[in-house]
Order: C-alpha cells, then structure tokens, then sequence
C-alpha cells in the first residue's frame, strides 16, 4: 500500500476523520471531495486499485491519499482508512461513499447525535430521512435486508445499508471489519451488537442518480450477500 499526504485545512472539523473508499469513481470523485474539504474535514481516500484516474485526481487535493495495490473490496478500504485516522490523531471516523449518494452536510447530523446522546457510533437513516429517486425494487430489497439484519443481530435499525455513518475513534478496535466486499455493513453490526455499543440513528439523504445506480451493488448482489449472511448464521 502507498500513501500521499497533502496539508488540509485548518478548522475545528479537523479532529473528524473522513474515509472515503474510492474504486474507479474518476467521474465524481472530486465533487464530493471539495465538498468534504470545503467543510474543513481531515479526509482519508482509500483508492482500491482503481483502474481510471481516480488516484491522480485524489493526489490534487489536500487530503491524505491511501493506495491499495491490489483491489480488495470496499471493506478492505475502509479497514485502511479507519485505521489510518484512528493512527494519527482522530476523534471521530465517519464512513462516506465516493459516488455522490451522500450529503457532506449530514456529518454534522451524525456528530452532534453522538454527543447529545453519548452514543459509541451514529447510524444514517434514509428511510427516517430521504431516500431521493430510490426505485421500488431496491426499497424492496433494502427493507428484507433490514428484516434480516434486524433478527440476526436483536438490533431496532430502520436502514441497515447505509454507508455513511460516525463512530468515536476509541470504538475503531471493536469495530474492525474481516468482509473485505460489501458484506462489511452487516458485518459492523454484529460488531455493535456483540460489544454492546451505545448508538443512535439519524435521518439523512440518500440521493439515487443513473451513475450511482450503475455504479452501486447491483438488487442481485445484494441478494447475494443476504443469502451468505443467512447462511453464515445458520451453519456452524
């Protein structure tokens, strides 16, 4: 793995630590990074191996550029990121999604929610806040996964998929991710559930495009994953 350092800009948010994985996401990567920078957050790309200019664009910025050498998956990426914060000085880690489906000003949500509630970790909610041009068919998957997760763990979650959530730093041991793919979701879960952390869900917006729709798990590969998930839980 590699890494390139640009200094980022002074402000209060600087104790707050935000991973982006990135995997081929050159068309809007920097979009949502100016939008992160502009908030004065210390930010922590993780550019799985892409195969576009992802990485080139990255290194422009000021923020701290993680390369992996071999794609590993998403989990893989943000197990890097969250590692590298927790190494070099954060407070807060927050999990965002490099494909523009999230808003960089739900993160203030995410970190007021942990201390007005002391919680450990803040989970985002579309379905208590917004899911914008979200198809049926995904609702119809999204909730199953909910269903599911919301049994195997004994967990009260309305949303169990989102990729953008806050966590204290000191939690980051405790919620370290095996699933390299996209599985690390539930994965984190189990991990509250197992540690007995104190969390808190708070409305955001997801905001579905044509670009992210093709870009994202595909209802099949989320099937996939539930399917793994059950079978995880029922075999020994």
């Amino acid at each position: 793995m590699s890494s390139h350092k640009n200094i980022p800009p002074n402000s209060n948010n600087g104790s707050v630590f935000v991973v982006v994985p990135a995997y081929n996401e050159s068309l809007q990567i920097k979009s949502v990074l100016e939008e992160l920078v502009e908030l004065g957050y210390s930010v922590v790309v993780v550019d799985d191996c892409s195969a576009d200019d992802t990485l080139a664009q990255c290194m422009t910025m000021p923020i701290t550029t993680l390369h992996h050498v071999i794609n590993q998956g998403q989990g893989a990426a943000l197990q890097t990121g969250i590692e590298h914060a927790a190494q070099n000085g954060a407070q807060y880690i927050v999990t965002f999604d490099s494909d523009g489906q999230h808003k960089a000003e739900d993160i203030k949500r995410l970190i007021d929610a942990l201390e007005e509630h002391a919680a450990d970790i803040a989970l985002g909610s579309r379905f208590l806040g917004e899911a914008v041009g979200m198809k049926k068919s995904r609702g119809f998957v999204l909730k199953a996964a909910i269903a599911f997760t919301n049994w195997a763990t004994r967990l009260k979650l309305t949303d169990t998929h989102n990729g953008l959530r806050a966590f204290r730093a000191t939690c980051a041991d405790q919620l370290r991710m095996k699933q390299n793919g996209m599985a690390h979701a539930s994965e984190i879960l189990s991990a509250i559930a197992e540690n007995n952390l104190k969390y808190i869900e708070v409305p955001t917006t997801v905001t579905y495009t044509e670009y992210s729709q093709n870009k994202g798990q595909s209802n099949l590969g989320a099937i996939d994953i539930l399917f793994d998930l059950v079978l995880k839980r029922l075999l020994p």
